[in-house]
């Protein structure tokens, strides 16, 4: 299941009703700016108990195209890495 932030507002309308849509909309997009602009600074973003992001270098390298074993150079840049937290992981992972 994936999340759009409309469904996300939605969710939220339905559950909080005392509180405006358009102040949920305005705190989604302010929680999410923030967690954008950390990333963007290379600090690392944690929720206690629900998950991390953090940012890791990668360096240049020549990688090989697996459709025409061609090489490809490609350039340094930088990744997401999300890490889910142990209750959240043994929760996706328990047997019904």
């Amino acid at each position: 299941m994936s999340a759009a932030k409309s469904d996300l507002i939605k969710k939220l309308t339905n559950n909080y009703p005392n509180f405006l849509r358009k102040d949920l909309e305005k705190l989604i997009d302010i929680f999410l700016t923030e967690i954008k602009h950390s990333l963007k600074r290379k600090e690392r973003v944690e929720l206690r108990d629900v998950f991390s992001l953090e940012t890791r270098y990668k360096k240049a390298k020549f990688a090989r195209n697996p459709k025409t074993n061609e090489k490809v150079y490609v350039k340094e840049k930088y990744s997401i890495l999300f890490k889910a937290s142990k209750m959240w992981l043994s929760k996706i992972n328990e047997k019904k």
